[in-house]
């Protein structure tokens, strides 16, 4: 039996309808706070940035939990930033807000009981107040230093009552603030790794090539003399899909691969005569070891290859990597 026969009210078109619906409704509530980012949000911004304190965020119900996001997204991108409860702050939680720190308040009437509640105290400590609301005209809106429109035509709910456009037009307004903040303090992909140490973020930002590259024994290297034969032997012992051609001084003449062994077989060439600098690739590309490995991995799309030698500034073999390499880094 279909599930959906014992649900009466259930019709897959309606369902996709209004799926459809929503995300069109909050598309169009996100794409009309384009016009309304004014000076009051550049305003909102250096108020930010010229406090010596932090970014307390708060707001009741669903705009509680936007407001988690924003300080979470603010703390992750350079801008101390943390959530209190405002139900909370009127039972010893205010205590935690100083004069140096700016409140910004979500509130979509902006006539949430709690929040006005704690302004006056807010303002008496001396920290400022951004409030972010869906009526210009509120009582929260009026009593800030700065407002931010967060207005939305209608919800995305089919009764227009469930907050749904509205929070995710404050989620929206909250990420444009946050991602303003990061460019003005000049935020770094490093500054970015630090706060991210865990996790696929962090391992791509902070790999380098020389933790992950192979060095050593296990990078087969020949000189050029060697024969065509006894390059595809060291080849196959290093498990890299390539050899490395260098002098004495391990200074890089040049590189054979898998690929260039198919390609050698199809021309028919001689491989217990010819030396492996007749065929060799001269002047490969390369990668120093500080680099990031996520550019390794760039390098490797874009010039189509499986493998890279890792060189010094004086082009001498250090070390060499190939895509399953990133791949067990989770750098991929």
């Amino acid at each position: 039996m279909n599930p959906s026969q014992n649900l009466p009210h259930f019709s897959s078109e309606r369902a996709l309808a209004l799926g459809r619906q929503t995300l069109s409704i909050e598309a169009a509530a996100v794409d009309a706070l384009i016009n309304r980012i004014n000076d009051d949000f550049a305003q909102a911004v250096e108020l930010i940035l010229n406090s010596h304190g932090r970014v307390i965020v708060s707001g009741m119900g669903k705009s509680g939990h936007i407001a988690r996001k924003i300080a979470a997204t603010m703390a992750s991108t350079g801008t101390p930033a943390y959530f209190v409860h405002p139900a909370e702050a009127s039972h010893g939680d205010l205590g935690m807000i100083t004069r140096d720190d700016v409140l910004l308040a979500l509130s979509n009437s902006g006539e949430s009981e709690e929040l006005l509640r704690i302004v006056p105290q807010i303002k008496r400590q001396g920290a400022k107040l951004i409030s972010m609301t869906g009526v210009a005209t509120s009582t929260l809106a009026r009593e800030a230093d700065i407002h931010l429109d967060a207005g939305v035509a209608q919800e995305a709910c089919p009764h227009n009552l469930a907050p749904t456009a509205s929070t995710t037009a404050a989620l929206a307004l909250g990420d444009a603030l946050a991602v303003a903040l990061l460019d003005a303090r000049g935020f770094s992909p490093d500054d970015f790794a630090r706060s991210h140490p865990g996790g696929s973020l962090g391992r791509r930002l902070l790999t380098h090539v020389r933790d992950v590259m192979r060095s050593g024994q296990q990078v087969p290297a020949v000189p050029p003399e060697t024969n065509i034969t006894d390059a595809i032997i060291a080849m196959s012992r290093g498990g890299l899909g390539l050899v490395a051609i260098t002098d004495e001084q391990q200074t890089i003449l040049g590189i054979f691969t898998d690929g260039d062994l198919r390609r050698a077989f199809e021309k028919r060439i001689e491989l217990q005569q010819a030396a492996i600098s007749t065929i060799m690739h001269s002047s490969p590309r390369t990668i120093g070891p500080d680099r990031l490995a996520v550019e390794a991995v760039e390098m490797m799309e874009r010039l189509r290859i499986n493998a890279l030698l890792v060189a010094d500034t004086e082009n001498r073999l250090q070390g060499a990597l190939n895509m399953h390499d990133l791949f067990t880094a989770k750098v991929i």
